[in-house]
């Protein structure tokens, strides 16, 4: 049995309501001693709001809407009461106090979850498929996160491991009961078991990189040398004054962040300063970093002033983009004025060029098509369609089922002993069964809760 846990689900602040959640066979004492409805007479019955006030002892501390939700048809599967007060740091926080000196013990991060996962509700994907919901930044992030918490993967996971048990009760049979005189090391159709097995893994790993973008972004650096539009740029991209904008060269002498949505796939945009030789302290500082930016960014929009012969901080630029060997697009900006480069001029340029006007919103909805465009392989319109994974311990989960399926393959053409396909059907077998919690370390969940919030 667990103890009986309580935290502050909703965010600490103003607000219109504040959630506190219990958890735990005691929850219903605990709200019998705290809560006095407005009709006392009334069944408080489950799964439905009552209507009172919150009372420390003879004190009353907010009025309140309260829920008791019989286990194990709750989220943690135990006796759960949310208290809904009002939103507010001081009266939540009041109302937890009172909580927990009744009898409950505060809630770690993610120990709602957590105890869903242990109690058999969901599987450690699905609990980690709650966290992603929560972070998510776009629609995509968020529907491949549904997909996920829905079981997709778990099924995904079920079903390959079968694949893989039907291969292991053969060789089991052929290792244990040498009489039976089974001289076919693997019939053909187990073989294919473990091709279907090798293929859909690949298609899982190779899924990752597509997946990563969709739910944690791109990071795209906007350089150039001083006063080309970098900020502008961004402001237009961003439909707001995000950036300082004049025109004094090195106005922007810090990294600005932020994160807008392309056609579903999060875009990091971060402003750098211009680059160039300056004798300035600060400014050189703000240089140093963005060559830095450079180096972590996925993608570069290099921004040239097109009414500006090009110069050797913008050819430095390019060998700065060709050392770190990083995807790059070419912006032609301030395309409204006199034209002093072309495409022409930077035909040696391996890349994409774009022509643009940032201050006049000119071609600013190509650019963002061609960066998506230039970001995938291929679209991700049909993401939904298949199963898409964005975790990375998924992914090295699934790089080692495939390493042992690949022994096995190499086991069965060199014609070695049967024992070592048993050993590395055991590898395969428990790697899946790390993607789902079944067989997990302390260390594995202490990582995975660790994540989330308190009240979650």
């Amino acid at each position: 049995m667990f103890e009986t846990i309580a935290a502050i689900s909703t965010p600490r602040g103003e607000g219109g309501i504040g959630i506190i959640r219990i958890s735990g066979d005691d929850s219903f004492e605990i709200l019998n001693k705290i809560f006095k409805a407005k009709n006392p007479n009334k069944d408080l019955g489950f799964y439905k709001f009552n209507y009172g006030f919150i009372y420390d002892g003879d004190y009353m501390l907010d009025e309140a809407m309260t829920v008791r939700m019989k286990g194990p048809k709750t989220y943690t599967c135990e006796d759960v009461v949310e208290i809904n007060c009002h939103g507010g740091y001081l009266v939540t926080q009041k109302i937890l106090e009172l909580v927990l000196k009744k009898g409950a013990r505060h809630a770690e991060k993610g120990e709602f979850t957590k105890r869903a996962f242990m109690n058999g509700r969901i599987d450690l994907s699905q609990a980690e498929a709650v966290m992603d919901i929560i972070q998510g930044k776009t629609e995509k992030s968020i529907s491949l996160s549904l997909e996920q918490l829905r079981g997709d993967l778990r099924d995904k996971i079920q079903n390959l491991k079968k694949l893989l048990l039907d291969v292991t009760a053969h060789v089991n049979v052929v290792l244990d009961y040498p009489e039976e005189g089974i001289d076919e090391p693997l019939p053909a159709h187990l073989r294919d078991n473990l091709e279907n097995v090798h293929t859909e893994i690949n298609k899982l790993i190779n899924s990752y990189d597509k997946g990563k973008k969709i739910k944690e972004g791109i990071k795209t650096a906007i350089i150039g040398k001083p006063n080309v539009g970098k900020s502008t740029l961004l402001n237009s991209l961003l439909k707001e004054e995000r950036a300082i904008v004049t025109h004094i060269p090195g106005t922007t002498r810090d990294i600005i962040e932020e994160v807008i949505n392309v056609r579903g796939i999060p875009l990091v945009l971060v402003d750098t300063a211009g680059i160039r030789e300056t004798e300035d302290l600060v400014e050189n500082i703000g240089v140093e970093k963005s060559k830095e930016i450079i180096e972590k960014s996925d993608l570069i929009l290099f921004v040239l002033d097109a009414s500006r012969e090009l110069e050797k901080d913008d050819h430095q630029i390019i060998e700065l983009i060709r050392e770190n060997n990083k995807k790059a697009i070419i912006l032609l900006n301030k395309i409204d004025l006199s034209r002093k480069i072309t495409r022409e001029n930077i035909d040696f340029f391996d890349g994409e060029i774009l022509e643009i006007s940032a201050k006049e919103e000119t071609g600013i909805e190509e650019m963002e098509e061609r960066i998506y465009n230039y970001i995938l392989e291929e679209d991700v319109e049909d993401s939904s369609e298949k199963l898409v994974i964005t975790n990375i311990r998924h992914k090295s989960a699934l790089e080692k089922t495939k390493e042992a399926v690949e022994n096995i393959f190499e086991t069965i053409d060199s014609e070695m002993p049967m024992d070592l396909i048993s050993v590395d059907l055991k590898e395969a077998l428990d790697s899946l069964s790390e993607i789902t919690g079944e067989i997990s370390s302390e260390d594995i969940l202490d990582h995975v809760f660790s994540n989330f919030c308190v009240g979650k």
